[in-house]
């Protein structure tokens, strides 16, 4: 059995990925861009807000601010979060109550600030099953970068091999498999490639299935 569970939060915990869409639809719209949901989904979930905004300034060759951006972001987000109820996803709670039940180790490692996420987690009252959290401004290098899985690791104290990370999307799984950490994929948005599934003890369709995996060994 494993000795720790790290969770990813956006798409895997709560469904929020939506918003995030959202968020840098209205950011380009304001520069005359369309933006797509096909367009997030190729290369934005999982990454820090910071990077993508630089990555879309780049892309498009866009002179925007970045800093006046994140902050335009976060008062639009509150917006956003408040009229559209943001909901845990499917089995999450279960899952928590399972490994507490059972004393495994529960860590969020999320690219969020700690602000955003907690706001989200109390609403919902799960904060109570974390043992740990890791937010994005704490580690140098966002997803891919496996940097935030191995501080939930280091701050737990529990080796790499003795912990499960649950992610949904292509460069958390990346970032857990770059710090040796076995690591389910439960989608939201885009189900992984070939590539990203091989890195994968399973891809399951609901977080019920992982209580099902660990139940197993």
């Amino acid at each position: 059995m494993k000795k720790a569970v790290i969770f990813d939060f956006d798409g895997l915990m709560v469904d929020t990925e939506v918003i995030s869409y959202k968020l840098y639809r209205d950011v380009l719209n304001k520069y005359g861009i369309t933006f797509t949901l096909e367009d997030y989904k190729k290369d934005c979930p999982g990454k820090q807000l910071i990077t993508t905004l630089t990555n879309l300034k780049n892309y498009y060759h866009l002179d925007y601010d970045i800093q006046q951006e994140i902050s335009y972001i976060r008062k639009k987000e509150k917006e956003y979060i408040k009229n559209d109820k943001v909901s845990l996803k499917k089995g999450l709670t279960e899952l928590l109550e399972y490994l507490k039940a059972r004393h495994i180790k529960i860590i969020l490692a999320t690219s969020s600030t700690k602000e955003r996420a907690e706001m989200i987690m109390m609403d919902h009252d799960v904060s109570k099953y974390f043992d740990d959290v890791v937010f994005g401004d704490e580690v140098k290098n966002g997803k891919p970068a496996p940097d935030v899985f191995l501080k939930a690791c280091e701050k737990v104290n529990v080796r790499c091999q003795d912990a499960l990370v649950l992610e949904d999307s292509e460069n958390g799984i990346m970032a857990s498999h770059t710090a040796h950490i076995d690591v389910i994929c439960v989608p939201d948005m885009k189900r992984p490639s070939n590539e990203y599934k091989a890195m994968c003890l399973h891809v399951y369709d609901s977080l019920l299935d992982v209580i099902d995996y660990l139940e197993s060994l």
